[in-house]
């Protein structure tokens, strides 16, 4: 009698392994939703202050050693839970590594507390505290600013925010696991700390920076498009957002930050762009959108979409992994 053949143990781990990263990924994101960032301990910044001992060593007016630190940090990062990752073989391990790591590199919560904050300011009319404020969210010099250039300033961080610090660490975990999200994490805080214009990053932190304008390429492009998606909730119009953005994103200076920019502005009805200053340089940017200048009103409305795409990009995520394992089986 002829016998049916089984799945090796190893097959059928891989055809149902995202089970887990999906439900992690979920776990991760509404952990973050509820309980926010840890107080103390954070991993992210634990990160931060290894690689500031790092580049102590390392740094030299140069590429070459800022190639050394990039690299040394996506290993430093990814490394710990793709060890955990291997070392977790039932699959309620695996997913609670995945909601680990998500819980710490997702920062919707902490984002929308921040521009809260400066939003309840600007309405009480104290300009003083919401200019004390605004460096917790962004790098612009705040001391000249008044209350359309917060505004301004506020909802182009949410907007990018939720492009780096939400959709691309959920979107890199549904495609390569909890390493995805914390080696992504890895990139993004480096870009922070050192790839920056400045004369001591100019050239040792251009790997830092064009890594993180690669690993943030498609996140960009798919908050944008989950933006144009979530509009009605902030009674904007799918269609014309899409089409503000691919009309503005282009625009910007930056591969990226422009396409979430310019589909919040699409999104919310409002203007955005336009002058700045970081490190008392001042920039100016093409405006991106056509309609009014911001109001203090519309930080509300940009947090009210934040989570709205937090929302749709978990459940993106999770289906990603999920169909990472049905196209494995």
């Amino acid at each position: 009698m002829r016998r049916h053949s089984c799945p090796t143990p190893t097959h059928a781990h891989t055809a149902g392994r995202d089970w887990p990263l999906a439900c992690g990924l979920i776990g991760g994101a509404v952990a973050d939703a509820i309980a926010g960032d840890p107080a103390r301990g954070h991993p992210v910044a634990l990160f931060g202050r290894a690689m500031t001992v790092l580049e102590q060593r390392l740094y030299a007016d140069h590429p070459g050693p800022g190639v050394l630190y990039t690299g040394a940090g996506v290993l430093l990062g990814a490394g710990p839970l793709l060890v955990a990752t291997r070392l977790c073989r039932s699959p309620a391990g695996r997913a609670a590594v995945t909601a680990a790591g998500t819980w710490a590199a997702v920062a919707s919560r902490s984002l929308s507390a921040a521009a809260e904050q400066i939003r309840t300011a600007l309405i009480a009319g104290d300009l003083t505290t919401a200019r004390d404020l605004l460096p917790s969210l962004c790098g612009r010099d705040p001391k000249d600013l008044g209350e359309v250039d917060i505004t301004r300033a506020v909802v182009e961080s949410v907007a990018e925010n939720t492009s780096d610090a939400i959709v691309a660490p959920l979107l890199w975990g549904g495609l390569a696991g909890p390493a995805g999200v914390s080696g992504y994490r890895a990139v993004n805080t480096m870009d922070a700390m050192v790839g920056h214009h400045s004369s001591r990053y100019e050239r040792f932190g251009r790997a830092s920076a064009r890594l993180d304008d690669i690993a943030n390429w498609a996140p960009a492009r798919v908050t944008a498009l989950l933006t144009a998606a979530c509009s009605p909730a902030v009674s904007g119009q799918p269609g014309p957002t899409w089409r503000t953005t691919l009309k503005y994103g282009p625009q910007h200076p930056s591969p990226n930050a422009g396409w979430c920019e310019a589909a919040f502005a699409g999104a919310l009805g409002v203007r955005l762009g336009g002058s700045l200053s970081y490190a008392g340089r001042t920039e100016y940017r093409p405006e991106l959108g056509t309609g009014r200048a911001p109001q203090a009103t519309d930080i509300g409305r940009a947090i009210r979409l934040s989570r709205a795409i937090t929302a749709s990009a978990t459940a993106f995520a999770a289906a990603l992994a999920v169909a990472g394992s049905s196209a494995h089986s």
